[in-house]
């Protein structure tokens, strides 16, 4: 292990969380200014994330002026509402719940899950689809994070992964509907919660709450950054400490699906930014080099969902 490579990616990754609140809140509200806005949105869901945003907007504009969406649905955990719904009273926001559940049941969303056709308790269904999620990487080799990225050309499980990938996806764009919905309705900026490193591995849905917004105040953070922004904020260690979820399938947790902790993850991601050869970062980190090899092919393969081509 290099010592002095590891002691140089940790410095880096510090912010100077007092300064830097400023600098987001008056990007924040300048747009708000810019773009002749009355207020903002966000959609809360109780992670880290958007609990980061919700308090840069009631900081920058007013929690008068601040409005929190959640959007939950029957695979939606309690914890997460609950967690979201504390956090909106701590912040004095204005806090609406839409149930998006029969929205998603009359698309016929649910039905895209087999599942969702059995009589099974929550816990069972978490338990079931970590199951599958091993089978998938046992048959192919490659988690289905991955698979979700690059297509499906073929095999067993390809019309089942289909299904899988517009289940969740259409979550996420559903949430993004209602968010401009009323944010036109009401003449509000749209702020996302999306951070440096969901986006660097494609970790988020393509024109999606977390990818389609007015403003994107964390996407130059990296999600140890966002954590340390959330300290300095004050939010509740009920948010801070519990594992990231994206809370759309039963018992996915981020760091199983995408393979790596955060913190071990975003340390490989800026050794990559910093040009360092696959060696080099091994070494800093004490890992092999298939482990930074497949970050840097997160990063490759999941190019398209930042881009929209044009001939």
């Amino acid at each position: 292990m290099s010592e002095k490579d590891l002691a140089q990616l940790k410095a880096e990754m510090e912010v100077r969380p007092e300064e830097l609140c400023a600098g987001l809140e008056d990007f924040i509200r300048s747009h708000v200014e810019k773009l002749r806005r009355d207020g903002t949105i966000l959609g809360l869901s109780g992670g880290v994330d958007s609990a980061v945003v919700a308090a840069l907007c009631a900081r920058a504009v007013g929690p008068e002026k601040t409005l929190a969406l959640m959007m939950p649905e029957k695979d939606s955990k309690k914890q997460h509402v609950d967690d979201a719904l504390r956090l909106a009273e701590q912040l004095r926001i204005e806090a609406r719940m839409i149930d998006m559940t029969p929205c998603l049941k009359e698309l016929g969303v649910y039905k895209l899950l087999v599942l969702n056709k059995l009589p099974l308790t929550g816990r069972l269904r978490a338990a079931l689809v970590r199951k599958a999620f091993g089978l998938y990487t046992s048959y192919t080799g490659k988690n289905p994070f991955t698979a979700t990225q690059q297509g499906y050309k073929g095999g067993i499980f390809r019309r089942t992964m289909q299904k899988g990938t517009a289940y969740y996806r259409a979550k996420h764009r559903l949430r993004m509907l209602l968010l401009y919905l009323n944010a036109e309705i009401e003449n509000r900026l749209v702020v996302g919660a999306a951070n440096k490193t969901e986006s660097s591995v494609g970790f988020f849905v393509k024109h999606g709450c977390d990818d389609a917004s007015d403003v994107m105040p964390l996407l130059k953070l990296y999600k140890t950054q966002v954590f340390q922004m959330a300290r300095h904020l004050g939010i509740p260690s009920g948010i801070v400490d519990k594992p990231p979820s994206p809370d759309i399938l039963p018992g996915v947790l981020d760091e199983e699906a995408i393979g790596l902790p955060y913190a071990k993850l975003d340390l490989v991601l800026l050794a990559l930014e910093k040009g360092w050869d696959l060696r080099r970062t091994a070494a800093a980190l004490d890992v092999d080099e298939r482990t930074v090899e497949y970050v840097r092919d997160l990063t490759d393969g999941s190019a398209h969902m930042r881009a929209t081509y044009a001939p």
